[in-house]
């Protein structure tokens, strides 16, 4: 055999194809927006703080704005696949972009089985279904966590069917998805609009500022509004991100605010007087403490049997489709993890219709776990929501690290006055960790250990052929910044002693408040140089920019 008969190793494919459009990125934001939030959230924020949870929708709105238009600028700046786990990785090297990365991978994977969760529990609506779900507990019972696991399957399996037709399947769920609240939000209107539920029951404002800053992030609030940053996920198979991806995350956002503040509206108003009890919270409970289907049993009540109908069928597809996308978002969190060396090359490979597989698999496998530990969608989403703001606070840092070592960066989209809002999302993503309380923040840090054994593990048997750069001193404040919102959460109001805390409510915010800025200008001074930041880009996003649209 000669030497040019020798035997080629065969290369696995790792390449992605941009050949999602406008409509394609903006409603995969928007469908991961309009979930199982909106069946859900309205009643967890009315229990959490009154009348008042209406506040808690508008701060909640304006807080995800902040962090939407710092993700439009580092979107339109560095579209590639996983977005949202690879920014902090240029700016601050392997430490951060390996724990950021993490971050946002468990935030993506285990939002589709809070999706399933709520699916299941409005099919408890039906008798086929009744005993998938202990009503007390709302625990699943063995037939219940295997229908969770059959429909996890089915959203695994609908992505192995390529991008272009799962952007197509998603953006007609998500007109549906858009639709069927609107014309909630009309009929319930129309037959029910009792203003004099602002101040029924106990008050307006029952539990003050705590309860509407807990209504934020325990009431489901922030979880609803999450789901944005899918078109960054996508931005390696946009077909013109550096237009596109700003446009779909602003667009969405905008659109997700309106919708939501007006369904907490409509709630509140539509609930009959019947509903209500001599308090709002459970303590004590009204009626409408107890549904399991908030909006459908409002329209049941209220003798508009053909809109519960409705309802009840959106039930299955508004969380399918969140469900589905977010798989999707996962299994391109995982190929940019391991396109930056982080975890094993194996996430990379694609299948005939470059679908990173792997990662696909891994979500499914992570979310069949979840049912386990948590299976309630309320359980799920204080946990969810504390990874998923750890995930944001890596994008103003990396932001304001651009600005600083990149001014003259190429921006389709340019954050106005970021020296100011930049430190500000960061303060706002440490703030809802803050209000997610102790019980859920510490399970969080268990989650946070394990991804770390797994990047080790990662590292030590060399499972990835791409080694990245540590850069312990670009990320120096990390550590520090994770034990310290440990720390203040414990002691705070927030934490497991309450009222008898150390830090008092409000002081708790302030100390948050000046810790975020202590790390934010900490991280700011130690981040990488212009130099490194160029070349670690160059390393990733240059191969991915050689995918062409294809050909139709």
């Amino acid at each position: 055999m000669t030497a040019t008969q020798e035997p080629q190793t065969k290369r696995r494919n790792t390449k992605l194809v941009r050949e999602v459009g406008l409509i394609g990125l903006m409603w995969a934001s928007m469908g991961s927006i309009i979930g199982s939030g909106w069946l859900f959230g309205p009643q967890e924020a009315l229990v959490a703080a009154g009348p008042a949870a209406i506040i808690s929708w508008i701060i909640g709105g304006v807080a995800i704005v902040v962090l939407a238009l710092v993700h439009a600028e580092l979107g339109g700046m560095y579209p590639v696949s996983g977005g949202t786990a690879r920014f902090p990785h240029y700016a601050f090297g392997g430490v951060a972009g390996a724990s950021f990365g993490w971050f946002a991978w468990l935030n993506a994977a285990t939002v589709a089985p809070i999706e399933v969760s709520a699916m299941l529990t409005y099919a408890g609506h039906y008798d086929f279904a009744k005993g998938w779900i202990d009503p007390d507990t709302a625990v699943l019972n063995p037939i219940g966590i295997a229908v969770a696991i059959v429909l996890m399957a089915i959203l695994t399996a609908i992505n192995f069917l390529g991008v272009k037709k799962l952007a197509a399947t998603n953006s007609a769920a998500t007109w549906w998805k858009i639709a069927i609240p609107l014309l909630t939000i009309l009929v319930l209107a129309i037959a029910n609009f009792d203003t004099s539920n602002l101040t029924a029951a106990n008050g307006f404002n029952p539990a003050g500022l705590k309860g509407i800053f807990a209504a934020v992030s325990t009431g489901g609030i922030i979880f609803s509004y999450l789901g944005f940053e899918q078109a960054d996920q996508l931005a390696g198979e946009s077909a013109n991100p550096k237009r596109d991806v700003p446009f779909a995350i602003i667009g969405s956002v905008a659109i997700g605010t309106v919708l939501y503040i007006l369904l907490q509206i409509t709630f509140l108003f539509a609930l009959p007087k019947s509903a209500i009890g001599d308090t709002w919270d459970q303590v004590g409970p009204g009626l409408y403490t107890t549904f399991t289907g908030p909006f459908a049993e409002i329209a049941t009540l209220l003798s508009i049997g053909w809109l519960a109908a409705i309802i009840y069928a959106d039930a299955i597809i508004s969380p399918g489709g969140t469900g589905l996308i977010y798989t999707t978002g996962s299994s391109r969190l995982a190929y940019g993890l391991s396109r930056n060396g982080y975890v094993p090359s194996a996430f990379e490979w694609t299948n005939e219709r470059a679908v990173p597989w792997v990662g696909l698999l891994a979500a499914f496998v992570t979310g069949c776990i979840c049912f386990l530990p948590f299976p309630s969608w309320q359980s799920l989403v204080g946990l969810i929501t504390s990874a998923s703001v750890l995930m944001y606070g890596g994008a103003p840092l990396s932001l304001g690290a651009f600005r600083r070592r990149l001014p003259h960066a190429e921006r389709p989209y340019r954050l106005p006055a970021a020296g100011i809002l930049s430190p500000l999302a960061f303060i706002i993503a440490n703030l809802i960790i803050l209000w997610t309380g102790w019980d859920t923040d510490w399970k969080l840090g268990v989650s946070i250990l394990i991804g770390y054994a797994i990047l080790v593990a990662n590292r030590v048997f060399k499972l990835n052929e791409h080694k990245p750069t540590l850069d312990w001193k670009a990320s120096s404040w990390l550590i520090p910044y994770l034990i310290g919102m440990g720390v203040i959460v414990y002691i705070s109001d927030f934490g497991p002693k309450g009222d008898n805390a150390l830090i008092g409510f409000g002081w708790d915010a302030l100390v948050v408040a000046a810790w975020s800025l202590v790390v934010y200008y900490w991280a700011m001074n130690v981040a990488l140089s212009t130099e490194k930041i160029e070349e670690m880009i160059g390393e990733v996003e240059l191969p991915e920019e050689g995918m062409e649209p294809v050909a139709h």
